[in-house]
């Protein structure tokens, strides 16, 4: 079938949040004289919604005093700070471009609310770029269940056989195949060791080729 429409996964893909996320939550592992959070852990909480409870994790291991209110603003305000330093991961806006001029449609599947990733999008200027945000809300559950993908599929008016994902993670793969749709998987620095064999082509970066490129290989 034809592509007709290439739908991004949010966190991790267009914008590196995972490893500012993570190292905010590393560092109160640390001030609260935990061992530190670990990938293999932290991979239970990448690109899905509730899969971990850090602050339980943090409240049984602590070996020093722990206020849940001060842990989470501290944490908070670290994590924003080192958001405010990432850009578009490479690659992001050629691809978008390359979406554009081939005329398919655009929208993000993403397990993160709505309230998150427009405000990023709106940062970048790539808010416009898509027709639609099928996001982690009530009755649409979070990767791994199918719900965003259908979400978006449905709102662009495109069969998920039609549609290209685009993932970073395992939660993510996993939720665009059960979906049905094609699925490459994109890696970061966190996930690059995690199993995503499941996709249909990986990549090391959106820079490493074009989507011409890539929808010639799978045609």
């Amino acid at each position: 079938m034809t592509i007709e429409a290439v739908v991004f996964d949010f966190d991790g893909l267009i914008l590196d949040t995972e490893g500012p996320v993570f190292t905010a939550w590393q560092e109160e592992f640390a001030a609260h004289g935990c061992p530190p959070l670990t990938i293999e852990e932290w991979a239970a909480e990448i690109g899905t919604t509730g899969g971990l409870d850090l602050v339980e994790l943090i409240r049984t291991r602590a070996t020093r005093p722990f206020d849940e209110a001060a842990m989470h603003a501290r944490r908070r305000v670290r994590r924003d700070e080192l958001l405010t330093r990432e850009t578009a991961r490479p690659g992001v806006r050629e691809w978008l471009d390359d979406a554009d001029a081939l005329g398919l449609a655009l929208a993000i599947a993403s397990s993160s609310t709505v309230e998150w990733v427009e405000p990023h999008l709106e940062r970048l200027r790539l808010r416009h770029r898509f027709a639609t945000l099928a996001c982690y809300a009530d009755g649409i559950e979070g990767k791994p269940a199918p719900d965003t993908y259908l979400a978006a599929c449905a709102a662009l008016g495109v069969a998920p056989g039609a549609a290209l994902a685009i993932e970073d993670s395992p939660h993510g793969v996993a939720a665009a195949k059960a979906a049905g749709l094609m699925c490459i998987a994109v890696p970061h620095q966190i996930t690059e060791g995690l199993d995503l064999s499941r996709a249909d082509l990986r990549l090391s970066s959106l820079a490493e080729t074009t989507l011409r490129e890539v929808l010639d290989r799978f045609n």
